[in-house]
């Protein structure tokens, strides 16, 4: 299934150690907000609270739909589950190393909405300016490709 929603800049500014796959804890007007793909992850990051994760920054906006009697707070803070064991072994990376704790996408599993925490380190500008030429190359050789193949008289047909 395709995300619900990506975090793309994370991937430009952060150097992605490892993935984890997380709970989130959602009310009702979120999930239907969550369902109507009104999500937006690029400025949330993770923290760490009193050893239990929390998601900051997450922006799900409400649905007019909404109910009346809810008061829609789109960008509060909620809860991430995960097991204990994984919780301390991410808390003693990004103490000790440096690490800090991103989303990278929202997905659902079965009938519940996850979410993929990365372990990252952040990039320099240059790591930045290397991953860019890097794209700006990509794009440039799926151009020239795509002229190629589709040139007129390619393929010595005049002989």
């Amino acid at each position: 299934m395709p995300p619900i929603a990506e975090n793309r800049r994370a991937r430009f500014d952060y150097h992605i150690e490892e993935t984890h796959e997380a709970g989130l804890v959602l009310e009702g007007w979120e999930v239907k907000a969550v369902r109507a793909g009104q999500v937006q992850l690029t400025d949330g990051y993770v923290l760490i609270r009193d050893g239990e994760l929390y998601l900051i920054g997450c922006r799900i906006s409400p649905l007019r739909t909404a109910s009346t009697h809810v008061v829609p707070e789109a960008e509060r803070t909620r809860k991430l589950l995960m097991h204990k064991d994984e919780i301390r072994r991410l808390v003693g990376k990004v103490e000790q190393r440096g690490y800090t704790l991103v989303p990278l996408n929202l997905h659902y599993r079965g009938a519940r909405v996850k979410v993929d925490v990365a372990l990252a380190k952040g990039k320099a500008q240059h790591d930045k300016r290397e991953t860019e030429k890097k794209r700006e190359w990509e794009r440039e050789k799926g151009r020239l490709m795509r002229h190629k193949v589709s040139a007129p008289g390619a393929g010595g047909a005049g002989r």
